[in-house]
């Protein structure tokens, strides 16, 4: 694999797609839309926790919600480290950090389960990547991992987009074989810009506009304009599907597939949105060279070192109970 370090000069972004490319974006000078080549849940993906009204809910809508999935010993103790990390000045230093627009308000941190062992040991929560590896069909290690703090007042937008088209494209990851775990820290409410999901998205793919710069990642972990659908595009999709916000306690668990297109709003309300979000990668779907042609963006934001499965694979528990069970769609 590929080393950020030792890089010389940078290459040109790619003109055309290449032949290995089943998702080309950002090629084309009009956005379209396409089907979804791969599979949701995987077929042999039936041993593990989720039971047959969850795999076909998931299947269909391309998340699945969970209103208490952790103790409250388990956020408390996250929650702290959250708290901790916020108020080291030195964490904005890092390149890990990402610094809200126009403020000194910290956005985002990067590869959290690498450097917190607080956070490490919920991105090897055995009730975590035994779903992870249900949904996925084999075992997962861990492609990103983020805190994503969105303080009161000044928390602002995630604008509307497909993780996967980004991974794809400049990480090099070749199928919709991965599965966002997004773990509320504080309580997600209608007001306090909670995670909004198309559900039904992810059967297809939005092919964006516009070519990816050299080192993108550095604005668009601020705000995004390359990789991010268009306003036709999007409307057709919440014609065809609708939208849904999983809201929940401190606790809540979403796990929503790589290719479904979700957001948020931004905070305007006294009441903070803290989640942490673990993204597991199928050990089968290791990334390549990215498909944009450029060099690869940094190993804290997209693995392309460490595939060491995660977790035992295992339960310790009966998380999909009544308290635990996949939110309908209004």
């Amino acid at each position: 694999m590929m080393s950020m370090t030792g890089m010389n000069a940078a290459r040109p972004a790619l003109t055309r797609p290449r032949a290995d490319d089943r998702y080309p974006s950002r090629f084309d000078p009009e956005p379209q839309i396409g089907p979804r080549l791969d599979p949701v849940a995987y077929p042999h993906a039936t041993a593990g926790p989720l039971n047959a009204e969850e795999l076909r809910f998931y299947e269909e809508n391309g998340y699945l919600h969970f209103d208490q999935l952790l103790d409250a010993g388990e956020v408390q103790d996250c929650l702290n480290e959250l708290a901790r990390l916020r108020t080291d000045e030195s964490v904005k230093g890092r390149d890990e950090a990402v610094i809200e627009p126009g403020s000194r308000e910290l956005r985002s941190i990067f590869a959290v389960h690498r450097s917190s062992a607080v956070l490490a040991r919920l991105a090897n929560h055995p009730r975590l990547v035994a779903i992870a590896e249900q949904l996925l069909g084999s075992k997962v290690y861990i492609h990103q991992s983020r805190v994503n703090y969105k303080g009161g007042f000044r928390g602002k937008e995630f604008y509307w987009h497909s993780d996967f088209e980004t991974w794809h494209v400049e990480d090099g990851i070749p199928a919709m074989r991965m599965v966002s775990c997004s773990i509320a820290l504080t309580a997600n409410t209608p007001h306090n810009g909670p995670l909004m999901i198309i559900p039904g998205s992810h059967h297809r793919y939005v092919r964006c506009v516009g070519a990816t710069p050299e080192n993108h990642y550095k604005a668009s972990l601020r705000q995004q304009d390359i990789g991010v659908p268009d306003e036709t595009s999007l409307s057709r999709l919440v014609e065809d599907f609708g939208i849904v916000a999983p809201i929940g306690p401190a606790g809540a668990v979403t796990f929503f597939e790589c290719n479904v297109m979700h957001g948020s709003s931004s905070n305007i309300t006294p009441l903070p949105r803290s989640n942490l979000f673990m993204v597991f990668n199928s050990v089968n779907n290791t990334p390549v060279a990215p498909f944009c042609g450029l060099e690869p963006r940094p190993n804290f934001i997209a693995e392309r070192e460490d595939f060491t499965p995660v977790g035992q694979g295992t339960d310790g528990g009966a998380p999909c109970d009544a308290e635990a069970r996949a939110l309908t769609p209004a």
